[in-house]
C-alpha cells in the first residue's frame, strides 16, 4: 500500500505543474519576495549545490505587476512584460513560502537570496543552514512538499519574518 501510494506520488510529480494558488508570502516590505525581480533569477548562472547563489536584482517600486494576490516589482519594463505573460514560470513555488518548511509540513517564510531553480521553477528556503539540507535530496524533499501542499495552500500566508534577513524591498523610483 505505501509502495504503491509512493509510486503515484512519483508519477504526479513528472506531470506537475507549477505550485501556486494560496496566499503569497509576504514581509514587511508588502511585495512579493522582498521585492526581488523574480524574472532576474532566470537569467543568473546557478552556483553549484552547496555554494551560495549569487543575488538576484531588486525590482523598481515604479515597475510592479498583481499576481497571486501579491504586488511584484521588476527591475524592467521587459521583465514585467515576461512575467505577466507567463507567472506560474516566474512566481515562487509554494506561493514564495520556503520549500524545506512545506516538505517538513508548514507555511513558513522564505529567503529570496536562498533560492534555486529545479526543473524551470523557482523554489526559496528559510536559512543557508535550511538550503544546504534541501540540496542534499531535492528529489526527496520536493516530493514531501509536493504530497503536503494540498493541505497547505488554502491556509494563510506565513506572517513571520526570515531570521537574519532584512528585507530591503524595490528600488524607490
Amino acid at each position: 500500500m505505501i509502495r504503491a501510494r509512493l509510486l503515484a506520488t512519483a508519477a504526479a510529480l513528472l506531470i506537475a505543474g507549477p505550485v501556486l494558488a494560496g496566499p503569497q508570502y509576504v514581509d514587511d516590505t508588502g511585495f512579493a519576495v522582498s521585492g526581488y525581480d523574480v524574472v532576474s533569477y532566470f537569467d543568473l548562472e546557478q552556483a553549484p549545490i552547496g555554494d551560495a547563489q549569487p543575488e538576484p536584482m531588486l525590482g523598481r517600486a515604479d515597475i510592479t505587476a498583481e499576481h497571486n494576490g501579491a504586488t511584484f516589482a521588476f527591475s524592467t519594463a521587459e521583465n514585467r512584460e515576461a512575467f505577466l505573460a507567463n507567472p506560474d514560470r516566474y512566481a515562487p513555488q509554494y506561493d514564495g513560502h520556503c520549500a524545506f518548511g512545506v516538505a517538513g509540513d508548514a507555511k513558513v517564510p522564505a529567503n529570496p537570496t536562498l533560492w534555486r531553480i529545479v526543473d524551470d521553477r523557482l523554489y526559496l528556503n528559510i536559512t543557508k543552514g535550511v538550503a544546504k539540507k534541501w540540496e542534499r535530496d531535492i528529489p526527496g524533499y520536493e516530493q514531501s512538499a509536493r504530497s503536503n501542499w494540498p493541505d497547505l495552500e488554502s491556509k494563510a500566508a506565513s506572517d513571520d519574518s526570515v531570521p537574519r534577513f532584512r528585507a530591503t524591498g524595490p528600488i524607490a523610483n
